[in-house]
């Protein structure tokens, strides 16, 4: 007679579950541009009881201006070239004013030259939830919010 095999089966069962709600903040990057003016060429020379064009000094609130120029041709009938270039900066906004958040709405902007501006910070209605059946329920929440669920089930036979 012989012996009855015996039967061995390591089980293994993994249930994991995660829920993760993110609200992100409202966030403003703003940079003033100044104002700039190049000038260049050749055979121009600057007219009679003239410049060429300069800024004019700013103020504490506001951005340098162009004085515009006047040029003439240096030796007449030769060739020459002219170019320039004139950028208008940002005026400079008072303290406390440029950028209202509002429930995470951006209401208004800086008004400068480059805006990077991200609103959100509304939790409202966000939630999430998972069951021990794996049942999972996620509710969308206000402006800049992500709700991610994860329910996991593993089984392992060694």
């Amino acid at each position: 007679m012989t012996a009855p095999l015996t039967a061995r089966a390591d089980l293994t069962h993994r249930m994991t579950s995660s829920t993760q709600l993110t609200v992100n903040g409202a966030y403003t990057d703003a940079s003033r541009v100044g104002s700039t003016y190049t000038v260049s060429g050749s055979n121009i020379k600057v007219a009679t009881d003239a410049h060429f064009g300069k800024l004019t000094a700013g103020t504490a609130t506001a951005a340098a201006t162009l004085d515009v120029g006047a040029y003439d041709v240096n030796t007449a009938g030769s060739a020459f070239s002219f170019s320039e270039s004139w950028t208008q900066g940002d005026v400079v906004n008072a303290i406390g004013s440029g950028a209202d958040v509002t429930t995470g709405v951006v209401a208004d902007l800086p008004a400068y030259g480059n805006v990077l501006t991200t609103s959100g910070g509304v939790a409202g209605t966000l939630a999430g939830t998972i069951t021990s059946a794996g049942v999972t329920t996620l509710t969308a929440g206000g402006a800049g919010t992500s709700a991610t669920g994860q329910f996991v089930t593993e089984i392992v036979i060694d």
